[in-house]
């Protein structure tokens, strides 16, 4: 897959995320997409951070959405290889300190087979 064709879903991952187009943010993962969080491990700890497939995915960041209505991405590096998408991203929420994430999609067939995030 051509970097910009990588560079494409992730962005497209951005917006909706922050437009809270849910539908439109699963539709860019597989079906048996992993997903895994650090907070999910504290939130739900029997998941170990994990999550695996849409229904756990939509289940996830609509709670999210639904808690955190003011959840923002700010895109601050993203780079796209072989199969692979590295992002960074300012995570803000009203009343929260700003938090740097990185995330890591692994895109297969133009769909996302897994993403992990990771921060302190």
């Amino acid at each position: 897959m051509t970097p910009e064709k990588l560079q494409s879903i992730a962005f497209k991952w951005i917006e909706t995320f922050n437009n809270k187009e849910l539908e439109k943010l699963l539709s860019l993962y597989d079906d048996d997409a992993v997903h895994f969080s650090p907070k999910l491990k504290v939130l739900i700890p029997e998941t170990q951070g994990f999550v695996t497939g849409k229904q756990a995915l939509r289940e996830w960041w609509q709670d999210a959405f639904e808690r955190l209505p003011s959840l923002n991405y700010k895109l601050r590096s993203l780079t796209a290889n072989g199969d692979r998408v590295f992002m960074e991203y300012i995570r803000s929420v009203d009343g929260e300190a700003d938090l740097l994430v990185a995330e890591v999609l692994d895109i297969k067939e133009d769909k996302i087979i897994a993403s992990r995030v990771y921060h302190g």
